[in-house]
């Protein structure tokens, strides 16, 4: 059933439901968003001040969705992003050093300085690629959830796709195949309401996708995607039911990107539908603020150690760019290594 307030800003600011929760878990749900918004911010500034050579796609404002799911997963596991993946990336536990190595076009980035901030790829990590071309990844993860089925392994694949790429025909034909092959893959749609600098309403005829599932037959649940304990508990769910052979899923889970389609920018001067009041009104939906203000419901005497907790991150967040910034370029020589053509 649609929920038409999941897609209105004013609502959902209040705190989530963390009841039944395990403390332990949920610091670690703080901690894994804060060191993905904090590295987001940096990159942020640093693309701005000249310091990255290449586009930065950011994610910050959706980190309760990979952060929610990933926990459920195995590094056995295959999971395919898109171009706004360093979330995706960084929630497996991926190295924060690789990937702003990565974003500098190092020789020790994730893709040896080649790929910058769309082509990422880490597979100790079970990340197996992100890539600029909308909806690319989707049916490469497909394959991977039925070469895992062949093998009669209990490996899944899960596709982080937005809500624009839904509008290529090639994501219809693979939950399509998905559902006939019963393939064991989770799709999960981050609907932040932009595709590139167009809303939904002027691109669709409902603000949710998940009924594209619906025409293959594909179970879908439609979820507050900045609800971090929400989006665990539905991951968790699917991820069992999909182990456990019963086909493929998808979760749409609605937020929005604080910043813009691109780099640092807020795209409110565009002649887009996007205004600083929808801004400011999205931010006070934050996951990380949400929770905090939970954890702080349940545990008044927990506020020191969120604070100690982000002193850290920030420590951990600079050095690793300090690092990144003084490691070396590929040599020229290299440049051609891996093309095939």
């Amino acid at each position: 059933m649609e929920k038409p307030d999941l897609t209105n800003p004013k609502n959902f600011h209040s705190p989530i439901n963390v009841s039944g929760m395990d403390l332990d878990l949920l610091i670690k749900f703080y901690e894994s968003m804060s060191m993905i918004r904090k590295a987001e911010d940096l990159l942020a500034v640093k693309r701005r001040d000249g310091f990255i050579g290449g586009p930065v796609h950011l994610g910050a404002g959706q980190e309760a969705i990979p952060v929610g799911v990933s926990p459920s997963l195995n590094s056995s596991d295959f999971v395919f992003g898109a171009h706004r993946s360093h979330g995706h990336l960084l929630a497996l536990g991926s190295s924060l050093h690789k990937l702003f190595a990565e974003v500098l076009g190092k020789e020790t980035g994730h893709s040896k300085g080649m790929g910058g901030s769309m082509h990422l790829w880490d597979e100790p990590s079970g990340f197996y690629g992100s890539v600029p071309i909308m909806a690319g990844t989707v049916p490469l993860a497909v394959g991977a959830a039925i070469s895992a089925k062949l093998r009669k392994s209990s490996s899944i694949a899960v596709a982080y796709l937005g809500d624009g790429a839904v509008e290529e025909g090639i994501v219809i034909e693979s939950m399509n195949l998905a559902k006939i092959q019963k393939a064991p893959i989770l799709f999960i749609v981050e609907n932040n309401l932009f595709a590139s600098h167009m809303h939904i309403s002027l691109r669709q005829p409902s603000s949710y996708i998940s009924r594209f599932a619906d025409a293959s037959l594909v179970p879908s649940h439609i979820l507050d995607g900045n609800d971090v304990v929400e989006v665990f508990k539905t991951a968790r769910n699917s991820i069992n039911d999909i182990r456990s052979g019963q086909g493929p899923q998808l979760i749409e889970c609605l937020t929005y990107r604080f910043y813009g389609h691109v780099d640092w920018r807020e795209d409110v001067d565009v002649g887009v539908n996007r205004s600083m009041e929808d801004i400011n009104d999205w931010r006070s939906r934050d996951p990380i603020k949400r929770l905090t203000e939970s954890l702080l419901e349940i545990n008044e005497t927990i506020e020191d150690k969120l604070n100690d907790l982000n002193d850290e991150l920030n420590l951990n967040v600079q050095s690793a760019w300090e690092l990144a910034l003084e490691d070396p370029f590929p040599a020229k020589d290299k440049l051609l290594e891996g093309v095939y053509a």
